[in-house]
């Protein structure tokens, strides 16, 4: 295939990038350029919630000579994205509006978990990913504003939390606090462990360690050149080895830090915060190495361009990660049950009998699974209230692999496989009129297969769905009585018909011992 000339921009909290890329089916990704200008955008939108025109001038000002360095690559496809420095800002609608007015540039914004599964998706498409999580690991993306964290124990993701900690915001919250540097480092150290301590005690076990940390964030680069000089693998390196030298490197000033790192600015205050993070995460991991992946942003987006297009082919199931993480998240509601798989394997059986009829596809019935796993966990909250508390349970928990959309969808199908479907207008603010319809579709389906395990004591054998003019045919084996089943089924089978134009009926082939 023909050579494609790929450029990804990116606005962060404290600078603006672009990345040139070559894309081929021979050589895949290759990067060509990387231009990077310091703009420390975070400081206005995590003090004020606004960031000032000056800036967005400035900010203009530099994308338009990255569109001129982008003609002369004769960049053919581009993807411009910016992060929560951004979408944070309440003029950020304005900001938008500004960029497309002076540079022509179409900007994209991305929620936490979009930037933080483009980024994770650039670090899987790396080869020894799979060997490094296969064990125990943990993912930890570091930014301005805040870093994630994904964890693995026996080669699953076990959960994805998102914490209010990144450098940036880190002197933020300290910057009205005029003191020395030690005691600043120590007001650091304890804002980080206050939230480390929340996390560990949630999902880490007393004397749990983690094999490998997978980091990334600013100055790692820098770091990991200091500490592996010379080694057949410069981006893997002792834990223990890594936290000497942070440590030593914290008893320095900023300009002496700078110096030793030898950064162009030698008076780089988010090199302080940075050092205090990855210290204390790695330590809070009781980690054995650090492995340093060398992805950023810019190339988790070229990546995700290339697999979009078939360009390049993952190596990495993400379709599991999200199953997984579900699985547990339904484990730690006290849900998980035969009865969520039966209801999983069902749903899956009637979405795959009615694909021409829903014209849906391979992510929609992922969305389905994922709601069926989690449908119960609001039983943890509220029994009389359920649906409602588990819809907002998802709402408010990070998937790693689904956008905000995605799982505004999941938590709705799960809500309303249970009640009545509000109006469009309703829920406008949350969903476009084609997330509504997968709603309402999912939901239907969902509704027809818990009607038919309502007992919840799975009483089907050899399931079979088809459809057959205006019926969706469902054939059971059964040794039970599932007089309860075929009335909640024909109980459910207005909306189902409305939706789909199509009456679920079962058809019984009896069993006996």
């Amino acid at each position: 295939m023909a050579i494609i000339t790929f450029a990804a921009i990116y606005i962060g909290s404290y600078e603006v990038s672009l990345k040139i890329f070559e894309l081929s089916g021979k050589k895949k990704i290759r990067e060509i350029d990387h231009i990077r200008s310091r703009m420390e955008l975070g400081r206005d939108t995590f003090h004020s919630g606004v960031i000032g025109y000056d800036l967005v001038d400035e900010l203009c000002d530099t994308l338009l000579d990255f569109v001129k360095i982008m003609q002369g690559y004769k960049v053919k496809e581009y993807r411009a994205f910016a992060g929560n420095v951004v979408g944070e800002a309440k003029n950020r609608f304005f900001i938008l509006d500004q960029i497309k007015t002076k540079t022509g540039l179409d900007f994209g914004t991305l929620s936490n978990s979009e930037r933080r599964f483009l980024t994770y998706k650039g670090v899987a498409a790396k080869e020894g990913f799979d060997e490094m999580t296969k064990d125990s690991a943990a993912v930890i993306d570091v930014g301005g504003g805040s870093l994630q964290i994904t964890l693995f124990m026996g080669g699953s993701v076990v959960t994805t939390q998102h914490l209010a900690i990144g450098n940036m915001r880190l002197m933020e919250m300290l910057s009205g606090i005029d003191q020395n540097v030690q005691h600043l480092e120590y007001q650091m150290e304890e804002l980080v462990d206050k939230e480390l301590a929340v996390f560990l005690a949630q999902y880490m076990k007393p004397g749990e360690e983690i094999k490998n940390v997978i980091l990334m964030g600013a100055f790692i680069t820098e770091i990991m050149r200091k500490i592996k000089k010379s080694s057949e693998n410069k981006n893997m390196v002792e834990a223990d080895k890594f936290i000497s030298f942070l440590k030593k490197l914290d008893k320095k000033s900023v300009e002496e830090i700078s110096e030793e790192l030898n950064l162009s600015n030698e008076n780089d205050m988010l090199v302080l915060p940075s050092v205090i993070l990855y210290a204390k995460l790695t330590q809070a991991m009781h980690a054995k190495n650090i492995w340093f992946p060398d992805v950023d942003i810019s190339d988790a987006i070229a990546y995700d361009y290339a697999h979009t297009h078939k360009i390049v082919h993952p190596l990495h199931d993400f379709d599991e990660d999200i199953l997984s993480a579900a699985k547990n998240m339904s484990l730690r509601y006290m849900s998980y049950s035969q009865h969520i798989d039966a209801l999983a394997e069902m749903s899956v059986l009637l979405f795959d009998a009615m694909k021409k009829v829903h014209g849906m596809g391979k992510r929609e019935r992922l969305l389905l699974k994922v709601a069926a796993i989690l449908h119960d966990c609001g039983k943890y909250i509220s029994l009389a209230n359920s649906a409602m508390c588990a819809c907002q349970v998802i709402r408010a928990t990070e998937i790693i692999g689904l956008t905000q959309l995605e799982r505004e969808i999941v938590a709705s199908v799960v809500l309303y496989h249970s009640t009545p479907l509000d109006p469009y207008e309703e829920l406008a603010d949350r969903m476009d009129s084609h997330s509504y319809m997968v709603v309402a579709k999912l939901a239907a389906i969902m509704k027809a297969a818990n009607a038919m395990d309502r007992s919840h004591r799975q009483k089907f054998k050899n399931v079979k769905a088809v459809i057959k003019n205006t019926q969706l045919v469902i054939t059971i084996e059964s040794m039970d009585d599932i007089s309860l089943e075929k009335g909640r089924l024909a109980a459910k089978a207005g909306d189902f018909e409305g939706i789909f134009g199509l009456k679920p009926v079962i058809r019984e082939k009896r069993v006996y011992d």
